[in-house]
């Protein structure tokens, strides 16, 4: 679940947290200038992301021109020395969305589903409400978050959500989710008022995702985890992609900060699919990621491919952001995830053949915006050396 209110910015990109606009101000002069190698890069921007206030750790997972790095910087728990690692399990948060999305393209390429499908067609019983003046909700539609669905069922949770940085939030989600499965989701969908014409008005939608996850269980008659779990096994060797955690991963999963609270908190509670939040991943997994995204392909196409483009520069496709006219990046491929204690952004920027993943720890205000810096950051290094030798980098 993307539990962060969603950033307009100038373009209305990305959703995350309402943020400052406080840049990083350690490193900017390292910016202007390309170190020896790409790997010592890295480090650097780790290395400041974590001195930001609030950010106990960081880790940061690159492939750039077909060549990989992982960078963990600083410690997971406050006075506790002990970095994440490769086998750190992470909460990616509205990442996940991303991996729905890349299943829907796969199953619109098989033809199993249409992105004009009426979704009622894939629901029992009856929905007359998810439809406005005779206009239904589309598949196109919950991939594009423009259904006009709200943010999260049940309703109630979207008020907690308001206020995200309040210390109470994750008690409060933890309560309204616990025991709430897809009965209960089902019941309160059937209550849901469309209030626009689908189609037209971006409107954050976790629900639209996690219909999403009905529909592919329901055409490929497998459930949810199991269908993430074969596809990315199969197609990008990602064998340790989960929802559910058995004891052994619990364990490996990391601990978190929610806000400014000095005591870590609880993990996200489990949504009934978890296709809009609930994914864990380790960085070596997320690397997996990034290379079958830059390695393109039928799938990879489809789920990149604009489905509504809301001005020159910003559109969405299978829920990925996309974005254009960017100086430096080019058009480029973004999503933000959040939970209450971990915030992550992944970064496609074929421009440079670059795929970014970074992960903290802790979630905040101001956690997304330094994150986004020190990508920039990197991109910039990059850029930099590109435009100085034309040439790769090592390791």
């Amino acid at each position: 679940m993307h539990v962060i209110l969603r950033v307009v910015r100038n373009r209305r990109w990305f959703d995350g947290v309402v943020l400052s606009a406080a840049l990083l101000a350690a490193g900017c002069a390292a910016e202007r200038a390309p170190a020896t190698d790409l790997g010592a890069d890295i480090d650097q921007v780790a290395a400041t992301l974590v001195e930001q206030p609030l950010l106990h750790s960081a880790s940061i997972g690159v492939v750039y021109r077909d060549r990989e790095f992982i960078r963990h910087r600083g410690d997971m728990e406050t006075g506790k020395p002990g970095p994440p690692s490769d086998a750190t399990l992470y909460e990616i948060g509205s990442l996940s969305k991303t991996l729905a999305g890349t299943l829907m393209a796969h199953a619109v390429l098989e033809r199993r589903v249409g992105l004009d499908d009426d979704v009622r067609m894939y629901l029992q019983g009856d929905y007359p409400n998810l439809q406005y003046k005779g206009e239904p909700i589309r598949i196109r539609h919950l991939l594009s978050h423009t259904g006009g669905l709200p943010n999260m069922l049940p309703e109630r949770a979207n008020t907690v959500l308001a206020d995200f940085t309040d210390p109470r939030t994750p008690g409060e989600l933890n309560a309204i989710y616990a025991g709430y499965g897809k009965a209960d989701f089902f019941r309160d969908l059937h209550a849901v008022q469309i209030r626009q014409a689908p189609g037209k008005d971006y409107a954050y939608s976790s629900t639209g995702t996690e219909l999403v996850a009905h529909v592919l269980e329901t055409v490929y008659g497998s459930g949810y985890e199991s269908l993430l779990r074969g596809f990315f096994r199969d197609s990008a060797a990602m064998t340790g992609l989960g929802i559910r955690l058995d004891d052994a991963q619990a364990a490996r999963l990391a601990v978190g900060y929610h806000s400014d609270n000095p005591v870590p908190t609880t993990p996200m509670p489990q949504l009934p699919w978890g296709a809009s939040g609930n994914v864990k991943a380790t960085v070596p997994e997320m690397v997996k990621y990034l290379r079958f995204q830059l390695a393109g392909g039928p799938v990879v196409t489809e789920s990149h491919r604009t489905l509504v483009q809301f001005d020159p520069e910003f559109s969405i496709g299978y829920f990925w952001n996309i974005v254009s006219g960017d100086r430096l990046k080019g058009v480029y491929y973004a999503h933000h995830g959040g939970v209450p204690r971990s915030q992550c952004y992944i970064y496609i920027i074929p421009k440079y053949d670059l795929g970014v993943f970074v992960i903290t720890n802790q979630s905040g205000d101001q956690t997304a915006r330094a994150m986004e810096t020190a990508i920039d950051s990197l991109v910039e290094r990059i850029a930099a050396r590109e435009n100085a030798t034309g040439q790769g980098v090592s390791r």
